[in-house]
């Protein structure tokens, strides 16, 4: 398995494009994505827990009902999300975008991310969808670019796996910088493959998948209402259909993973006013929840993430997240320590402060990507979760979105 280039478009059979369309005022933002496959493929999807759901999601959810797609439409710069036209919208635009494709309105997923609660014309998505169509090709970076929002960075990746013989890849671009917080799916994600693989199979990696990648990101607690992750398969590699649990599904499963972790890390950079990954990782966990539980915690806590923007070994934030956490653990016996490429060091043992070098914690602390590491030494159970650091530019970004 090894990382190549290509995003969404290093898949057989993928193409994608994105253009301005008019819906963004800033006429250099793409505002209109389109990932197209030249087969009818398998469709997977996870969606929102918010009960304030966008209107593309649900008709995203009754088109690929039946778990087949063959493209998929996003706009950013309006939500689409409580209008009182939203559905008349967003199925439309699956119409208008059928006929220029020659495909059933319901392969259509289609997909809105923006400000809510903002009427949104289906003007410019029709005048513009010719253009999009027209410039279908192999550059994934234009569909990345045109599903950003307060992104700051494009975010795309894509890998090389063999199944029975047969080279297979698998790609995605995400959008997500605010409103991150771990209930599936508070961001867009969008993934292809031309691995062979059951509409049945690809929910069930999909829905394992995301309990230990996309549902461990927060970047605000903030749970979005438009946000989905998608998978089409089209199956162009043409290795023997994965229909069931096995050595063959387990090398999917480690594909999509190598993709959905990536993106999450990217994601959790890239948050709102963001200067530092954190990935807290936590071992020795009575229980494999436990270990979710206290990861979530910890990335969650806006003082850790506070301290961490301040470079401030200020480890009691940490143990005061996991013991909110709810979590069932042994505080005498935490161990909590902080590392970079600076360095590692032990702040905290079975519980309890020790003695480290002030200096040497802020220079570990100072760097762009730090680890937060956290052993509560009651068992095997392991758990990772990403986050990042709350800045002054989080409330300034979000002081004036919408205006």
């Amino acid at each position: 398995m090894k990382i190549i280039n290509g995003g969404v478009c290093a898949a057989k059979g993928f193409t994608a494009n994105g253009i301005h369309c008019g819906i963004r005022k800033n006429k250099t933002k793409r505002d209109l994505s389109l990932i197209y496959s030249e087969k009818t493929a398998n469709a997977a999807a996870v969606y929102t827990t918010n009960l304030v759901k966008g209107a593309p999601l649900q008709v995203t959810k009754s088109n690929i009902a039946n778990g087949k797609a063959q493209a998929v439409i996003c706009n950013s710069g309006n939500a689409n999300t409580c209008n009182a036209n939203g559905i008349e919208i967003a199925t439309k635009t699956c119409e208008i975008l059928s006929k220029e494709l020659g495909i059933g309105a319901n392969d259509v997923v289609v997909a809105s991310t923006g400000v809510i609660g903002q009427p949104l014309d289906i003007t410019p998505i029709q005048n513009g969808i010719s253009e999009l169509v027209d410039g279908l090709g192999k550059n994934s970076n234009f569909a990345a670019e045109g599903i950003m929002t307060t992104d700051t960075k494009m975010k795309e990746i894509a890998v090389e796996f063999e199944i029975s013989g047969k080279t297979c890849k698998i790609g995605g671009i995400a959008k997500g910088s605010g409103m991150i917080h771990p209930n599936m799916a508070t961001m867009l994600v969008f993934i292809t493959t031309d691995c062979a693989i059951s509409s049945q199979m690809l929910q069930k990696a999909l829905s394992t998948d995301i309990q230990t990648t996309f549902n461990m990101v927060s970047v605000d607690g903030d749970t979005s209402t438009n946000d989905m992750v998608v998978v089409l398969a089209n199956g162009m590699a043409e290795n023997e259909e994965i229909t069931s649990d096995g050595a063959e599904f387990d090398v999917f499963m480690k594909a999509l993973n190598t993709v959905c972790v990536d993106l999450c890390r990217k994601i959790a950079a890239d948050g709102e006013g963001a200067t530092k990954l954190l990935e807290c990782k936590v071992t020795g966990g009575e229980s494999l929840e436990i270990a979710k539980v206290v990861a979530k915690s910890v990335v969650c806590s806006a003082l850790t993430k506070a301290a961490m923007f301040g470079a401030d070994a200020n480890w009691g934030r940490v143990l005061c997240a996991i013991g909110y956490s709810g979590a069932k653990v042994d505080v005498n016996k935490i161990d909590v320590c902080f590392r970079s490429k600076k360095g590692e060091i032990l702040v905290c043992k079975n519980g309890a402060g020790v003695d480290f070098s002030e200096e040497k914690a802020k220079e570990i602390l100072l760097e762009s990507e730090i680890e937060i590491l956290v052993n509560l030494n009651s068992g095997d159970a392991l758990s990772t979760a990403w986050g990042c650091d709350l800045t002054y530019d989080y409330v300034k970004i979000n002081g004036d979105y919408r205006t």
